[in-house]
């Protein structure tokens, strides 16, 4: 009896892992995987994750600070590290509430560089860091359930038409009684 629960444990794992491999070869042959990427405006200090052309997220963030810009271009996400340990100038420090990094490594193809956590939430919203995107670890432990490897990571030194529609979009005019929106008569 034990032997033919294994067997049909084992036998219902393979099939999910079939339909899950059968599925993102449906998606890659159809073109049906959502198109994401992650847009980073470095004079607001913010992140967008964009899935499909929408904003779906807009996220604050922590900047390189003048010394130690961050770059700018286009990259990809090379590297997914929950939990990572950071390593600068011969000092190494374990994951953990004291971490620079923070909870998630969100590696770039630009060498060195990438979006993550912090163990110093009061730098967000500022030019501090040494090139990498800082954020909070919650927002960084949200993001990194989001993106994969390969996704485009946009970040933008100027502002642009783009940039402003996301990140500064136009709001719509609010209707009152004064301006004609049908009060009481």
């Amino acid at each position: 009896m034990v032997k033919r629960d294994r067997m049909m444990q084992a036998m219902a794992a393979m099939l999910v892992a079939a339909g899950r491999a059968m599925a993102q070869n449906e998606e890659e042959a159809t073109g049906q995987a959502p198109r994401r990427r992650i847009v980073i405006s470095i004079p607001d200090r913010k992140l967008a994750l964009i899935e499909d052309g929408k904003v779906v997220k807009i996220y604050p963030t922590a900047v390189g600070a003048a010394a130690t810009p961050s770059p700018t271009g286009t990259f990809t996400v090379i590297r997914r590290v929950p939990n990572p340990t950071w390593y600068h100038a011969g000092k190494v420090v374990p994951p953990g509430k004291n971490n620079p990094v923070g909870s998630r490594w969100i590696g770039l193809s630009e060498k060195g560089y990438g979006i993550h956590g912090t163990n110093a939430p009061g730098s967000i919203g500022r030019n501090v860091s040494h090139g990498c995107i800082r954020m909070r670890n919650r927002d960084v432990e949200q993001l990194f359930e989001l993106v994969k490897v390969g996704d485009i990571v946009e970040l933008h030194g100027e502002a642009s038409d783009e940039i402003a529609q996301i990140f500064h979009p136009a709001t719509e005019p609010v209707l009152t009684a004064a301006a004609g929106g049908g009060g009481a008569r």
